[in-house]
């Protein structure tokens, strides 16, 4: 990375390592602590900016086993206790922090569509799922990683950021959402796709509160924040970490007749990659990645206007590019897909920041963008290049 001309690493602290139990009864894993410790120092030994990551998905079995993960508001208390430790021992060197990364990915695949741990999703939806309700669970267990995420930003605060001299927030994920037509209703339907993805999260630590949309839908299926609560809430990051991969068409779909709710249909909102055949942008390795480079544009200077003008790190972007497994190194090496990939939401990056710097907002202030690229190898084939870096390997270990 130094030979590279990198300045920053983005990784993710896991949980189990510091905290083997889930919780500070059970111990202090040092030989956990002695290897982040050493990361942090070698990377700051070599001009490398550590960006930490507390939760990227990856809940201790204990915390599942013993009250149902997430699902519990004991988990609120546990994920601070781990964010103190991590603060105490890494944060006189780690001055960018990051609660959580892509809370949407972890309910949706947890506890909507079951894909990932722990698995769960309405059974009516047969999905092979280990159990679970996906017309409630989902919300449940955003309203825990909110949670979660606001008392630890408040201890941060109040016991550490002083002396440390660091910041804190969380990393978001969204596609942009495209309506098939300028016809209200279906700028509508886009606008609730984007509150029930982005603003399901945004919304609660910019003003405390869910969107009004999730609130009038879901009724008392959307878990409500007390007084103290939403105070902790709003306004509980110092920046935004933002991914962004790809967009994805949406058209109004009436409330179901039939059937059961589930967080699938509560946007009452149709979502696809194709409109009249067509699909919203060029095809990628990455099946579901089809190029949109507008969309960096349209979702940052959207969160500028909506969000109060967020400081904005883009922590992930990129593409998988697939191969032949016969491809010589040197022809693999050459992907052009990717380098367009880059190259195109590089300059809608630069368009939007162009259009920030020559408009007069309200407040005058101007978003500020450090772009990066996250190492991430995109298992969807034994054989793939990801993002910057091209790895070649020919098993699972």
């Amino acid at each position: 990375m130094k030979e590279m001309g990198l300045d920053a690493y983005r990784f993710s602290i896991s949980w189990s390592r510091i905290l083997p139990n889930g919780k500070l009864s059970g111990g202090v894993n040092d030989e956990g602590i002695n290897y982040y410790s050493n990361l942090i120092n070698e990377l700051l030994a070599n001009g490398i900016q550590p960006f930490v990551t507390l939760f990227h998905w990856d809940l201790p079995q204990a915390l599942e086993d013993e009250y149902g993960g997430f699902l519990s508001p004991r988990i609120v208390d546990d994920f601070r206790d781990y964010a103190e430790v991590c603060f105490k021992e890494f944060g006189d060197r780690v001055k960018h922090w990051m609660t959580l990364n892509e809370p949407w990915s972890y309910t949706y695949g947890g506890y909507v569509a079951g894909f990932l741990a722990p698995g769960r999703c309405s059974d009516w939806q047969n999905l092979n799922c280990t159990g679970g309700e996906s017309a409630v669970e989902p919300y449940l267990v955003a309203h825990h990683l909110l949670l979660a995420h606001a008392v630890s930003v408040k201890l941060y605060r109040q016991k550490y950021q002083a002396s440390q001299k660091g910041v804190i927030g969380m990393t978001l994920v969204s596609y942009w959402f495209v309506p098939v037509s300028n016809a209200k209703h279906q700028q509508n339907a886009a606008s609730r796709a984007l509150d029930f993805m982005f603003g399901w999260f945004m919304k609660p630590i910019t003003i405390g509160n869910y969107p009004h949309t999730m609130r009038s839908l879901l009724g008392n299926r959307l878990p409500k924040f007390d007084k103290m609560q939403s105070k902790i809430l709003k306004g509980s990051f110092d920046f935004l970490g933002l991914n962004y991969y790809t967009a994805i068409y949406a058209a109004y779909a009436p409330k179901p007749n039939v059937g059961k709710p589930s967080y699938l249909t509560d946007a009452r909102t149709s979502l696809s990659s194709y409109h009249n055949g067509i699909p919203i942008g060029p095809m990628t390795g990455t099946k579901w990645i089809y190029m949109y480079p507008r969309g960096i544009r349209d979702l940052l200077l959207y969160t500028k206007e909506k969000y109060g003008n967020p400081l904005i790190y883009i922590t992930e972007n990129g593409v998988g590019d697939t191969e032949n497994a016969s491809f010589p190194s040197k022809e693999a090496l050459n992907d052009k897909g990717r380098i367009e990939y880059h190259r195109r939401h590089l300059s809608s990056l630069q368009t939007a920041i162009k259009y920030v710097s020559s408009s007069f907002w309200n407040n005058l202030r101007l978003l500020y963008f450090r772009f990066s690229f996250s190492i991430i190898l995109l298992r969807s084939s034994w054989y793939l290049t990801s993002l910057i870096f091209w790895l070649k390997y020919k098993n699972s270990r």
